[in-house]
């Protein structure tokens, strides 16, 4: 374990008073996969070369074009459509007279050369695949800390729970990263957290829509609100970092 590269990341995310500390650690993640995407990096013949290949999702380049760097992005993607272009006029060929059947093959879902192409592409992202393998070796670290840190144990037992995106990921993940006795003490703990945690921000929630109701007017907040909010990140994994109360 590379403690300087993955522990104290990891760490700094259940030090974080927030809903999913998972979705704080890719929250983190993603911010510095935008950063190096918009950064010098952009000019590397390497990193475009890849970039020019896979492009961006839909999410990442409505993410990059926030960061406010248009030349940058408008450079990735204008060399992104001329690779784009040319791949696409080599494979319309096969859509020519004489190949009808390429692109009218019976009804099934096999495609052809250019929705293929197409398709694959839209799946495909530069910052996600940066994203992605960061992002594993951390949840890995998730369980490695579990099992020998005490008080990193104890620092995910006072955790305010996960969202459900990463509760899921978190009980997929256990059994390869753990011994059968240790996995199924992981699953009652993560269980328990998860759970009681949503419950608490359903009640909070509850009490955020009652405080529209005149009758309520003059009661106290209590801690409902930013309870939305903190809804929206436990149901949709929307990261959201509270003000400290």
């Amino acid at each position: 374990m590379k403690e300087q590269l993955y522990t104290i990341p990891v760490n700094e995310a259940f030090e974080e008073k927030t809903e999913c500390p998972i979705c704080s650690m890719y929250h983190s993640i993603e911010e510095g996969a935008l950063e190096f995407t918009l950064g010098p990096s952009y000019m590397e013949d390497d990193v475009r070369m890849v970039t020019d290949e896979v492009g961006f999702c839909e999410r990442h380049v409505a993410k990059l074009y926030e960061k406010g760097n248009r030349l940058g992005l408008a450079l990735m993607l204008k060399t992104h459509a001329d690779r784009m272009i040319e791949e696409v006029e080599k494979k319309q060929k096969s859509l020519k007279a004489g190949k009808k059947s390429s692109l009218f093959k019976k009804v099934s879902n096999e495609g052809n050369e250019v929705t293929d192409y197409l398709d694959k592409l839209e799946k495909s992202c530069f910052v996600c695949s940066r994203i992605d393998e960061v992002f594993d070796r951390y949840i890995d670290t998730v369980f490695w800390l579990y099992g020998c840190d005490t008080d990193f144990k104890a620092r995910f037992k006072e955790s305010k729970g996960f969202c459900n995106k990463h509760y899921s990921l978190l009980l997929k993940k256990c059994p390869k990263a753990m011994g059968a006795s240790e996995a199924e003490g992981f699953v009652k703990t993560c269980s328990e957290i998860y759970l009681n945690n949503v419950k608490r921000v359903r009640d909070d929630l509850s009490w955020f829509i009652d405080k529209f109701d005149y009758r309520y007017a003059d009661a106290p907040w209590k801690d409902s609100k930013d309870a939305l909010q903190r809804s929206m990140m436990k149901d949709d994994s929307i990261y959201y970092k509270p003000e400290e109360r």
